[in-house]
């Protein structure tokens, strides 16, 4: 272990995914196709999104935003994850930790930011469908997607501020796969109270307060599509906000599960798991939630492929 000063450590070493030896190389070939599958799928739904006139619309605005966010996401954490399964080395600079530190809150934050625009972006359609295009002009969507990233730029500086005027002078041992904000303050000799506020408050807020707005817009939508007549219609309002529905639960299901309610063990490997989950899963799903469960994604992706078939 090295020391700056003798108050702080220079390096961090990441326990990784609690797997046996032999087991590296079937998961690191399973993570690897997961991640680039991740890429590629994200990438081609913004790829979808830019060369389909159809597409352009409020919520695919959203979700191109979404997608790249997705990317990003992922980026931060499962390339060192993978990186150190392969060479065994399990260390982590410092100024590295904080940096996967910011860019996974900010990343994270910006997910529920954007999963509430696109929930409001559902509303507006369903609720008040005249007043769709007044309401969800360029301006505002651009507006939202804006203040998305000002507030998650807010919330993850002001953890990665707090933490770094912290001392490390103990174990620089991190049992997780990735620098996570939790398991990096127990490690710190500093007092860590103003952290752990920061974290219920700033922290508790940018998670439930997003998906308060977006249950509140659900119920609202609730509401409306039973007071439509015909069946028809029903299935029309649902097909609009299913594939949205689908991730909201998918991604706010892992979270609440891991932060809510956390294992009483004191093993990690089911935090862990549950980590794998909303860093590397949801993030690969989202792209085959958005093209199976939609006709418009799907309809791009046909007229892309038939385009691609003629000039070849």
């Amino acid at each position: 272990m090295k020391w700056e000063n003798q108050s702080s450590v220079s390096e961090f070493l990441l326990l990784g995914l609690p797997i046996r030896p032999e087991q590296q190389t079937m998961f690191f070939a399973l993570f690897l196709g997961m991640y680039l599958t991740t890429v590629l799928g994200n990438l081609l739904i913004i790829l979808l999104i830019r060369l389909d006139s159809r597409l352009h619309t409020p919520m695919y605005f959203f979700l191109s935003h979404l997608a790249f966010t997705d990317i990003s996401f992922s980026s931060v954490t499962v390339p060192k994850m993978l990186i150190n399964m392969q060479t065994q080395n399990q260390s982590i600079l410092y100024s590295g930790c904080i940096a996967q530190m910011y860019f996974f809150i900010f990343f994270t934050d910006l997910d529920n930011f954007l999963l509430t625009s696109m929930a409001y972006d559902r509303y507006v359609a369903i609720c008040h469908p005249l007043h769709y295009t007044t309401i969800m002009r360029e301006g505002l969507c651009s507006l939202l997607v804006a203040l998305s990233w000002i507030l998650s730029c807010a919330s993850a500086l002001s953890h990665t501020l707090l933490l770094a005027r912290l001392s490390f002078c103990a174990d620089n041992t991190i049992p997780h796969f990735f620098c996570d904000l939790a398991a990096v303050l127990k490690l710190s000799c500093s007092d860590t109270s103003l952290n752990e506020i920061v974290i219920f408050t700033v922290g508790v807020a940018v998670m439930t307060l997003p998906l308060t707005c977006i249950l509140i817009s659900y119920g609202r939508i609730g509401a409306t599509i039973l007071k439509i007549p015909s069946t028809k219609g029903i299935c029309k309002a649902l097909s609009t906000c299913g594939s949205h529905l689908s991730v909201v639960s998918l991604y706010y299901g892992t979270i609440i599960g891991l932060y809510f309610f956390p294992s009483a063990s004191k093993s990690t490997d089911k935090d862990i798991i549950a980590s794998v989950m909303y860093t590397v899963v949801t993030p690969l799903l989202n792209p085959f939630i958005y093209s199976l469960r939609n006709r418009d994604m799907k309809g791009a992706l046909e007229k892309l492929f038939n385009k691609v078939t003629i000039s070849s």
